[in-house]
């Protein structure tokens, strides 16, 4: 089994629900107390044994790389006071995974953002982030739980899925799949929907922004036909895969804040703020 040491970051969009936050600034760069989103999802691949840190990134998004990159001006001037250990976890991935980038000149659906990752990643397995979802939890990390998962199935993709009331399942990729034998959060998926209403979702069981993919994803999606919207979808092509049983849905332990909204972003910084003690 090749072991996962590839992390896709689709980082392109423009984040125009946090307008006219994100007219400057990348919405992967908005920040959960002092640290910004995109770094919680690096420190999660590295959780997981990940490397490298693959980012399809735009010309837009500079400030992405900037964060990962040493900042001589500011270290020196913390150098030696109390503040000098708050750069440690970003000097800390800087050193020990290799970044690398690049740019997807059009917004296309995720599919097409993952394919576009191509060249970055090679012939080989990857996961996935979507820096919008950020998963906490007191154990191993959403991804390197499917990892776990993977060892044992190494042939298939892993989406990570979580049960939301059936009045929001119009806003998610819903599976309808069984149980595997032997495991109580773990499904073969028989069927994907992407974005159905909920007289139409087979289920409440909802994809959410961690993937674990093979190789065989890209030519799966060379092949995808655009939705109405003309947009490449990810669920599309998984579902393509699903029909040969090379696609396994994992009900994560952990929670999940989907920061792409207003209203989650919130609630998690309400929460690590308790966390920390700082209300």
């Amino acid at each position: 089994m090749t072991k996962i040491t590839k992390c896709l970051f689709p980082v392109a969009g423009y984040g125009t629900r946090f307008l006219p936050a994100t007219k400057a600034i990348p919405k992967e760069m908005l920040p959960i107390l002092t640290k910004p989103l995109i770094q919680y999802g690096v420190e999660e691949a590295m959780s997981a044994g990940m490397t490298t840190m693959a980012m399809v990134t735009s010309k837009y998004k500079q400030a992405i790389k900037n964060h990962f990159e040493p900042h001589a001006d500011i270290e020196a001037s913390i150098k030696g006071s109390a503040k000098e250990s708050l750069l440690d976890e970003v000097n800390h991935a800087s050193k020990q995974c290799n970044f690398t980038y690049i740019e997807q000149d059009q917004m296309l659906g995720l599919g097409h953002a993952i394919y576009t990752g191509k060249p970055l990643i090679s012939n080989e397995p990857f996961a996935v982030i979507l820096p919008d979802d950020l998963c906490t939890n007191s154990g191993d990390s959403v991804l390197k739980q499917m990892t776990t998962l993977y060892e044992q199935y190494p042939d298939s993709c892993i989406v990570a899925i979580e049960e939301v009331p059936m009045t929001e399942v119009d806003k998610y990729g819903v599976i309808d799949g069984e149980l595997l034998e032997g495991s109580n959060n773990a499904y073969q998926v028989h069927s994907m929907v992407e974005k159905p209403s909920p007289e139409q979702a087979p289920t409440n069981l909802a994809i959410i922004g961690r993937y674990i993919l093979t190789p065989e994803i890209f030519d799966v999606l060379e092949n995808t036909s655009p939705d109405k919207n003309g947009e490449i979808q990810i669920t599309d092509a998984l579902m393509t895969l699903a029909q040969k049983d090379k696609v396994i849905a994992y009900k994560f332990e952990g929670t999940r804040y989907d920061c792409g909204s207003v209203k989650g972003f919130i609630e998690a910084t309400n929460v690590f703020a308790k966390q920390q003690g700082i209300v």
